[in-house]
């Protein structure tokens, strides 16, 4: 297992995009902007989304997943991560896609909550592989 180095942790702290790659059914590969946030203690990438969402059911399928992201500030700032998803929850998930809409959207709530059809879900990831570069 890998973690996150303590020097880009910033980037989870700020309107950062992530792009989260998943397996779809025949093999191929599934890419999707994400909001993104780093659980320290639990040594956890987060990605949220509703239930029955192509990467909520890609990864409940196929629990093997990528992800990378880069420092809005300079591009050749980067944390990758490919790992496996150890847990989708939705337990704390409307709390966390709110405190997301908070940092990505400056809104108070993440809007169309009471309209989505599907229940939110926490994506927990465990980083096995973690490359990151362009620290100071």
């Amino acid at each position: 297992m890998a973690s996150i180095p303590e020097s880009f942790h910033d980037l989870f702290e700020r309107e950062t995009y992530a792009h989260f790659a998943t397996v779809m059914p025949d093999g191929t590969p599934q890419v999707t902007p994400v909001w993104v946030d780093y659980d320290v203690e639990a040594d956890r990438v987060l990605v949220n989304t509703a239930r029955g969402r192509r990467k909520e059911q890609n990864a409940s399928r196929d629990p093997k997943v990528g992800l990378s992201m880069v420092d809005p500030d300079d591009p050749y700032r980067f944390v990758s991560v490919r790992g496996e998803v150890d847990e989708l929850t939705e337990e704390g998930a409307v709390e966390h896609i709110n405190e997301l809409a908070r940092r990505y959207m400056d809104a108070e709530e993440y809007p169309g909550l009471d309209e989505e059809e599907g229940a939110r879900v926490q994506i927990r990831i465990r980083p096995d592989d973690v490359a990151a570069g362009g620290a100071d």
